[in-house]
């Protein structure tokens, strides 16, 4: 009982240290620095001294059920911790990192701006790790997930004034959501696979799952699939690499703590946690170290020619993660592990130490300059040793894939819907949802050939209206009245399954609405205030003279898009609940839609609040910082 006591506190500290910080007036630089460093060191010696006395008393396997938010006859919302030697390294290497980068920033972030908001934001990031190591079923884990994100995108986007840092968050939470995709198909099919929230623990019976999975092997190859999608997002392996050298803007212990330890080995992490469920899948094996090789040897050669010691860090990290991947897909866990330990101290180390060693470097070659020896690559036929390195100098075209493929598609799909404006929004969606709704309780009018059909087309028109928010450039209320009208689709999508209690409806939607009302109303007094600097074409920097209400909106950007602070994010889970397991488009559009929303609305906070500020009478940065 004492042991489980102490496991909940792992999440109870540093959450308690995040919100002491927050009261802490900003400008006593000495007492905030002081609250983050005795709370991770409180931490880092809670968590050594129960590590040892884990391995001392036999490593037993630990799993407690917490707290159980919701129930009802075939489904449970609850907390699970669980702790095994994964979560013990994870645990011991997040505490000793964080409280090195916490030691480190108390000097290096000296006279910032923001002193106190990156120092709650690096608590804040720390509560999400801790909770996702710890987790114990997938909804555990995606609360921690979403902490990670969001944290993540804070960071990047510290130094909010300048252009680079904001335009480079966005593109790296995108990613990150694009991702979650994965995570959120993973824990629908797993829903309908195992009639039940299956735990991380129970996946150890192998007995179980090779029942499950002998009778469903496509199912059991979809949720391996999924679960890939998101580790590679998650770990920056391919296509998803070209995230990683983009999140370096942030200051330089932000990015040894998130990219160069901490958050880049989280898709190994899910690898590992998930091991016992898709190791009986050899295509699913083939696939991750497949993956992992890919990624491997493109990665090499492009932190071989980067100009910034920054990038070749982050290359270099990809490289290595490549090479987890393979070992996972190999069995080799024990192996992972102390990789994951040795890569994490190595690229802690060589970031917090960059600055000098760069500067270091430069006077030693204009004093000792030795002409380059040659190589093993210089025996290569000239034509592919030059196409090696134009490649890996364009870090093989990623980024551009990525905003081809992806985001350029849905931008396209909706600059479509051009036809719904401001004006015409509420004739055009309001009518047809109200059409929507009267068929709900007619049901009796709808042809038989057509009535499995409707739950896939409500959700596709609720996407349509995110594909639209999240391309719009002119009217912010209009994007975030798309996000709140998608909700209301795929509530109504899904009070067409039979099995749907449509009580629940309030659950999910309560929060939408509470959100929503609260970010429209923040929207509407920035217009009042702002008439010539109110729309989505650019980065307004409004942060600067209107701090409560961006925090204020960022809140309700966060309550909307399903993040664990209203009770959206149990009704999200709820929906996914009540999709069948034949439904797969149906799952895929809402998914699809939860991601994209958050995104849109990430994206609105941003052209308004971050940026250079937009009056010329502030000091403005060049739009290249």
């Amino acid at each position: 009982m004492e042991s489980n006591y102490v496991i909940a506190s792992f999440v109870l500290i540093p959450f308690l240290g995040f919100l002491l910080t927050l009261v802490i007036n900003p400008k006593k630089e000495n007492l905030i620095s002081q609250v983050a460093l005795l709370t991770v060191g409180i931490q880092l010696f809670t968590v050594t001294v129960f590590v040892g006395y884990w391995l001392w008393n036999g490593m037993r396997v630990f799993n407690i059920k917490e707290i159980e938010l919701y129930q009802t006859a075939g489904y449970e919302f609850l907390i699970d911790f669980y702790f095994d030697k994964v979560t013990a390294v994870y645990l011991f290497v997040g505490a000793f990192v964080t409280f090195l980068i916490t030691r480190y920033s108390r000097y290096y972030m000296h006279m910032e701006d923001g002193y106190k908001r990156f120092f709650a934001t690096i608590l804040f990031f720390y509560l999400g790790y801790n909770f996702t190591v710890l987790a114990g079923n997938f909804e555990s884990l995606f609360i921690g997930w979403e902490v990670l994100g969001i944290s993540s995108f804070l960071l990047i986007a510290f130094y909010r004034e300048r252009y680079l840092p904001v335009r480079n968050a966005v593109k790296v939470f995108s990613i990150y959501r694009i991702g979650d995709v994965g995570i959120l198909l993973a824990m629908w099919a797993s829903h309908h696979l195992w009639h039940e929230n299956i735990t991380f623990l129970r996946l150890h019976n192998y007995e179980l799952v090779h029942e499950h999975l002998s009778g469903h092997s496509g199912v059991g190859i979809f949720i391996s699939v999924c679960i890939l999608v998101a580790a590679a997002a998650k770990s920056a392996q391919l296509p998803f690499s070209s995230w990683l050298p983009r999140a370096m803007e942030g200051p330089t212990p932000s990015s040894a703590i998130f990219y160069g330890s901490l958050s880049v080995h989280f898709g190994v992490f899910l690898l590992l946690r998930t091991i016992p469920f898709w190791e009986q899948q050899w295509s699913a094996r083939v696939l991750i170290g497949l993956v992992g090789l890919a990624t491997a040897l493109i990665a090499f050669p492009i932190a071989q020619v980067q100009s910034t010691v920054k990038t070749q860090i982050a290359y270099a990290s990809i490289a290595q993660i490549g090479l987890m991947f393979i070992e996972i897909a190999l069995g080799f866990e024990t192996l992972v592990l102390i990789h994951f330990m040795g890569n994490a101290f190595l690229r802690t180390y060589q970031l917090l130490v960059s600055p000098s060693v760069v500067s270091y470097l430069i006077r030693d070659q204009f004093y000792h300059f030795e002409p380059r020896t040659e190589s093993f690559a210089d025996t290569w036929p000239r034509k592919v040793a030059f196409s090696i390195y134009m490649l890996s100098l364009k870090e093989w075209n990623l980024d551009r894939f990525m905003n081809r493929i992806i985001f350029r598609s849905f931008k396209q799909l909706g600059h479509r819907l051009d036809f719904i404006t401001p004006r015409n929004a509420f004739v055009l969606l309001g009518l047809t949802y109200a059409l929507g709704e009267f068929l709900l309780f007619h049901e009796d009018l709808i042809p038989g050939a057509i009535r499995p059909f409707m739950p896939v087309l409500f959700a596709f028109i609720g996407l349509l209206q995110v594909f639209k928010a999240f391309s719009e450039h002119k009217s912010p209320q209009l994007a975030w009245v798309l996000v709140i009208i998608n909700h209301l689709w795929i509530a109504l999508a899904v009070s067409f399954n039979e099995s749907y209690d449509r009580n629940q409806t309030f659950i999910y939607l309560s929060g939408v609405v509470v959100a929503g009302i609260i970010g429209y109303v923040c929207l509407q007094r920035l217009k009042q205030r702002e008439r010539g600097n109110f729309d989505l074409d650019s980065y307004y920097g409004h942060v600067y003279e209107h701090r409560g209400l961006a925090l204020v909106f960022l809140l309700a950007s966060l309550g909307l898009m399903g993040f664990p602070i209203t009770t959206t994010f149990i009704g999200e889970d709820l929906i996914f609940s009540h999709i069948h397991e034949n439904q797969f488009a149906l799952a895929f559009f809402n998914s699809l839609s939860f991601i994209l929303s958050g995104i849109a609305l990430i994206r609105i906070y941003s052209r308004l609040f971050l940026g250079p500020h937009i009056k010329t009478y502030h000091e403005r940065p060049y739009r290249s910082a």
